[in-house]
């Protein structure tokens, strides 16, 4: 059990819900309603979510194995503790459910739960392999995770699609800082990811830009004449000043620990932020 819960990424299901119950219960409408996360649609909608998503993780690992054996060794689930064609078994399952629960929402998270299984698959089986474009494919599905919840209530206002903006940007940084993390085994079996392409200071280089306009987008939040004080603050100490220190801390980066760390920085920036919805209202 514990084999196939590492397998699924079972924390970072967690984070993904924790980012729609935000999402329902303090960026559709004024202030916090948390009766809305026990509307039967929602608990629905973020199952399907999860299962998508889920199934993305082990199709992930089903490519990867061999990549994964030098990167991660001692995380190496599919083709050890659980075999593949179980793995893909379970993986078909969760996608066949994933979307057929977003059909019987509606016709439209049926047809993103579908896009979002078939962008998975196409990232795992290739599009990961190249440059920035796996990258961007991934965060594109970051920003979807808080999109789906405004499209299934039909409320899709600025402050949604500014989170979604925050989950884009966040989560390209990550993508590409991982890439660097995981350039030996990546450089072993022909990809094309941007280090690769690039080498690691060409695309330290290629990210800052993206850096800084999360920087703008983040500043430009903090002076909004409609933000609150305490928004402001809790953006400025557990938002802004921990990318700054990132971006510090990746100028110096030549390691794999190193890019480990700021992997897992970036995650820490990317649960403050989502927690930040609390204070919208």
């Amino acid at each position: 059990m514990k084999a196939f819960f590492h397998l699924i990424r079972f924390p970072n299901l967690v984070l993904i819900v924790l980012s729609q119950l935000l999402a329902q219960a303090c960026l559709l409408v004024p202030g916090i309603n948390w009766g809305k996360v026990l509307e039967p649609g929602f608990g629905l909608l973020s199952l399907s979510t999860v299962l998508i998503a889920a199934a993305g993780y082990i199709i992930n690992d089903y490519y990867d194995i061999k990549i994964d054996a030098i990167n991660k060794p001692e995380r190496l689930v599919v083709g050890t503790t659980i075999r593949r064609r179980p793995a893909m078994f379970v993986h078909l399952i969760f996608s066949a459910a994933g979307i057929a629960l977003g059909f019987l929402l509606s016709i439209k998270i049926g047809l993103i739960n579908t896009g979002a299984m078939l962008l998975l698959w196409g990232y795992s089986a290739r599009l990961k392999k190249l440059p920035l474009i796996g990258n961007v494919v991934v965060a594109l599905l970051s920003a979807t995770m808080l999109l789906v919840v405004a499209v299934y209530a039909n409320t899709l206002n600025r402050i949604t699609l500014g989170y979604a903006l925050f989950a884009f940007l966040i989560s390209l940084i990550r993508e590409v800082i991982k890439d660097m993390e995981d350039l030996k085994g990546d450089a072993s079996f022909d990809c094309r990811t941007l280090p690769i392409v690039l080498g690691i200071r060409n695309a330290k280089l290629a990210l800052y830009p993206i850096i800084a306009l999360f920087f703008a987008f983040l500043i430009v939040v903090i002076l909004h004449s409609r933000s609150s004080i305490i928004l402001d603050g809790y953006m400025l100490v557990l938002v802004l000043l921990p990318t700054a220190w990132l971006t510090i801390k990746l100028t110096r980066a030549d390691r794999k620990r190193d890019f480990t760390y700021l992997s897992n920085l970036n995650k820490l920036i990317m649960l403050t932020g989502i927690l930040s919805m609390l204070l919208v209202g």
